[in-house]
């Protein structure tokens, strides 16, 4: 789950990153397991009679850039129903109508901060969840689901700092060699890696983080804490007055902790039921995110207009969706990874993510089964191979 202030932040009014229009390229084989390229569908847009209508899709937390290829779906003409923070339109796929309604529904605040995994067990209505590695396997005895698809190959999880008060930190080894604290959220897995890999003592973590900026603004700087690449840089150095500066970061991922995010799951149970609509609309969603990355202004638009007809405390300007959508691209967080396929796993990185993640959780009397493997919690059976970014 996501974890962001609900303070009233106002994203100023610059228009949308205009980033090249590039055509989809046919990508080698899938890597980290993907099938061959699947026959060719002489309908690839029509979902009309396969799927549920509508797909019903619950997000984790409130409408922001990061979840731009899921709301790349929305046609226009779409209703906005704000009591329950969801909107349903016409499932658009590169202008192409494909006969079914899509629905987005708002997480965080909208569900309690409830898992999605127990919100999609208690809503049979729900086809798609987003997920992440370390929670599908904590949650995965009770509520099991597998991610079908990974709109992010990278998470866009950080630590930051402030390189003006430390010019010396570079990397998170760098903070370990200190004694200052390191502000994380309680229950999140990843601290625990940092520790047990030797980058961080146990000492230094404060598990204390809201999303409130409060602490890091208090220490002037001193501590450092978790965020997002794609929202703290922007934020804090044009949002914050009281800080107004860069801030320096390192990706978690680059320390080896590599668990994919916001993937698309369902519940496992259901994989079989919704085979032939996945086979369809897993490749289109493939197209969405190619699309959302290259040209972000419309779905950002949605995103933006959604934040305010919400209006439950949480607010996200353009700006901020333009910078979300053009550092997802120069960081790699949205991108083909090391193949040409866009969306799919690679098996090999989730079973690491599995067993580093499985004496953590035994720590934490939460143990996983012996033979729970990458195959349960993620599939490559429904990405089509071919679809990829330039």
């Amino acid at each position: 789950m996501r974890v962001r202030r609900l303070r009233l932040i106002a994203g100023g009014l610059v228009s949308a990153l205009a980033l090249g229009a590039c055509s989809l390229l046919p990508g080698g084989g899938g890597g980290g397991g993907s099938p061959a390229a699947p026959p060719r569908d002489a309908q690839p847009f029509q979902l009309a009679g396969v799927c549920p209508n509508p797909i019903v899709i619950q997000t984790d937390w409130n409408p922001e850039a990061e979840y731009g290829a899921t709301y790349n779906l929305v046609g226009a003409g779409y209703r906005v129903n704000k009591e329950r923070n969801l909107v349903r339109g016409p499932l658009v796929v590169e202008g192409n109508d494909t006969g079914v309604d899509v629905e987005v529904r708002s997480g965080g605040p909208a569900i309690e901060f409830a898992t999605i995994a127990s919100v999609m067990f208690e809503d049979p209505s729900i086809t798609l969840g987003y997920m992440n590695t370390e929670q599908a396997a904590q949650f995965h005895a009770k509520e099991p689901t597998i991610s079908v698809i990974a709109p992010m190959d990278i998470s866009p999880g950080v630590i930051m700092w402030d390189p003006s008060t430390h010019p010396d930190w570079n990397t998170m080894v760098d903070i370990g060699q200190t004694d200052s604290k390191v502000l994380v959220t309680k229950d999140d897995i990843f601290p625990d890696y940092l520790v047990g890999s030797g980058i961080l003592r146990q000492s230094q973590l404060l598990p204390e983080y809201d999303g409130s900026p409060d602490k890091f603004l208090d220490s002037g700087g001193e501590i450092a804490q978790g965020g997002f690449a794609t929202a703290e840089p922007y934020i804090y150095q044009n949002d914050i007055p009281a800080w107004g500066k860069p801030i320096a970061f390192q990706l978690i991922h680059d320390t080896g902790f590599e668990a994919y995010t916001q993937t698309l799951a369902v519940r496992a149970g259901d994989k079989d039921k919704l085979a032939p609509c996945l086979r369809k609309l897993v490749p289109l969603v493939q197209r969405s995110i190619a699309d959302f990355i290259q040209r972000p202004g419309r779905a950002n638009a949605l995103v933006v207009d959604l934040v305010e007809r919400y209006d439950n405390g949480w607010l996200y300007g353009k700006d901020l969706a333009a910078f979300s959508a053009g550092q997802q691209l120069r960081l790699g967080i949205v991108g083909n990874g090391p193949d040409q396929t866009v969306g799919n796993f690679d098996l090999a990185r989730v079973g690491s993510v599995l067993e580093i993640v499985r004496p953590i959780l035994a720590g934490r009397r939460q143990p996983l089964k012996a033979s729970l493997r990458a195959e349960d919690l993620a599939t490559n059976e429904f990405i089509d191979p071919t679809i990829g970014l330039p």
